[in-house]
């Protein structure tokens, strides 16, 4: 999942930027995003696990944030929320991707190894997304023709 190999674990710059245009979309447009996003990730060469794992991860993940946040502006028209909500669902995913690899028989790697990458992929994806917030926004708008830009 890690499209950058950083110290800690990484980042996917293309998880964050479902997830981002599922908090500031509807929820059928998130599930859309999600199926989109599932199917090109489970097409990857670097993809562990069976084809359509990743699909049914983030059509579940990006039509869950979408739903929470939908119609609340406290999170979809405050950016500090937008953060919070693609970093908890970037955790969220990868549980889902490790409880869903346990299921199916894949290999993931020791408890430790497990924690440190879910640890730094958090805080690399914290770190990343008030960086590429404004540009993920202004696509969103530029697509849709909003008027509220975060």
């Amino acid at each position: 999942m890690n499209q950058f190999k950083l110290p800690g674990g990484g980042f996917s710059l293309f998880v964050i930027f479902a997830l981002v245009w599922s908090v500031i979309s509807t929820p059928e447009i998130a599930a859309l995003t999600g199926f989109g996003a599932g199917i090109l990730m489970d097409m990857s060469g670097g993809a562990g696990g069976p084809v359509g794992q990743w699909t049914l991860i983030m059509i579940i993940i990006c039509y869950g944030v979408s739903y929470l946040g939908y119609g609340d502006g406290n999170i979809n028209g405050n950016p500090i929320g937008v953060v919070f909500f693609v970093v908890v669902a970037n955790l969220a995913t990868s549980f889902l991707f490790l409880s869903s690899s346990a299921l199916l028989g894949v290999t993931t790697g020791s408890f430790g190894q497990i924690l440190l990458t879910l640890l730094g992929n958090s805080l690399w994806t914290l770190v990343l997304t008030p960086i590429v917030l404004p540009v993920f926004s202004f696509m969103h708008n530029f697509v849709f023709e909003t008027r509220s830009v975060l």
